[in-house]
């Protein structure tokens, strides 16, 4: 079974930058779709950002120009760099394929304070 560890959110203020880990135990990872995802309190999980094999990636409209995906395959480690961040990026972050695995990791919280 896929196991995903979701690490590096934490608390930061407004403007700040944090980046994100995962760490994805999966023997094809290099040939997967792997993105972040997010959930806001009250609100559906949503796919922020997505990284093809070839290294194309997709941001949702919200984070783009904020956030950057990034991938090394020989660790089978997803990267999400955030910069600028705003209130509204407050969420658990979570990685899986896309589209998704069946199990999920426990999530990183971040959390963007004024």
């Amino acid at each position: 079974q896929v196991q995903l560890v979701e690490s590096g959110g934490g608390l930061v203020q407004v403007g700040g930058s944090l980046r994100l880990s995962c760490v994805v135990s999966d023997s094809i990872f290099s040939i997967e779709t792997m993105g972040w995802y997010r959930q806001a309190p009250g609100k559906q999980r949503e796919l922020v950002a997505r990284i093809t094999s070839g290294l194309f990636t997709y941001y949702a409209d919200s984070v783009k120009g904020r956030f950057t995906i990034s991938r090394d395959n020989p660790t089978k480690t997803l990267y999400l760099q955030m910069n600028s961040l705003k209130p509204e990026d407050t969420a658990v972050f979570y990685c899986n394929e896309v589209p998704p695995f069946d199990v999920w990791g426990q999530g990183t919280q971040v959390t963007v304070v004024s």
